[in-house]
């Protein structure tokens, strides 16, 4: 059964300082020894969870994007997260597929933090992305996406489950981390799936402290691996055999109730 090596940047952001970000994200991705195959980033690595995409918004030909196709090209990986994305005047949370040859697959978040005011500033996204690596399905997501089980749920498939891994990208606040905690164990749980998620740590620029808690969990919901207020950078190989136990000798996928989710 196939493998895959993933590696998850869990770091402090320079508030509002792309030049600092991708300075600094380039000598963590630089610096990982071991051979990996997919590097995942926090929610918004360039520029922190800012509220101000009019002065921070690039285009899909801006310089953000540019260093995700020099990085993921030379070190020969896909590497993720989000960043502040502006297209025909509208703004976007969006998270970035980039793969090595420069090609890149996109999900603009669905689910805008209302609390903290992203619905007035970025343009909701009606699509998911499941992007494939390796004969593995990896469904991909933002932050608050992981309190909304439906926008993640397992659709029915006729020979095959929909996906093997589901990824969040965040900005998780420590005051709500139980919450991050038990929902990632929650998603892994009710989809048989892997489930990552990859939380940053510090204070932002509105003084809001994150203690990252990024964690990869299995199918059965057994936390195998979770670091706490460290910067660190933590390479893992999953393995498909267990996830395909797993789901033959519990198959109650099968026994889901079917639903559709319609646009807005």
């Amino acid at each position: 059964m196939s493998s895959l090596t993933v590696s998850l940047v869990q770091t402090n952001l320079h508030w509002e300082n792309k030049a600092a970000n991708l300075a600094m994200l380039e000598e963590k991705i630089m610096g990982i020894k071991e051979k990996t195959e997919l590097v995942i980033l926090p929610e918004m690595f360039s520029t922190g969870f800012s509220m101000r995409p009019e002065v921070l918004a690039e285009t899909m030909e801006g310089e953000t994007i540019q260093w995700m196709k020099r990085i993921a090209a030379a070190k020969k990986i896909i590497l993720t997260g989000s960043v502040i994305i502006e297209e025909e005047g509208n703004y976007y949370n969006r998270l970035v597929w980039m793969l090595p040859n420069g090609q890149y697959g996109i999900y603009d978040k669905r689910h805008r933090f209302a609390y903290a005011g992203e619905d007035e500033h970025y343009t909701a996204g009606s699509k998911r992305l499941i992007a494939s690596v390796k004969g593995w399905k990896i469904n991909l997501l933002i932050c608050y996406d992981l309190r909304f089980p439906v926008w993640a749920r397992q659709q029915p498939q006729s020979d095959a489950t929909e996906y093997d891994l589901l990824v969040y990208v965040a900005n998780w606040p420590e005051r709500r981390v139980n919450a991050w905690k038990t929902l990632l164990q929650a998603r892994a749980i009710e989809n048989q799936s892997f489930v990552i998620g990859v939380n940053r740590v510090g204070e932002d620029g509105n003084g809001i402290p994150h203690t990252g808690e990024s964690m990869v969990v299995d199918a059965m919901g057994e936390v195998l691996y979770q670091k706490k207020d460290e910067e660190t950078v933590y390479t893992i190989t999953l393995q498909k055999e267990p996830l395909e136990t797993v789901r033959e000798k519990l198959p109650f996928l099968k026994d889901a109730d079917g639903f559709m989710i319609l646009e807005e």
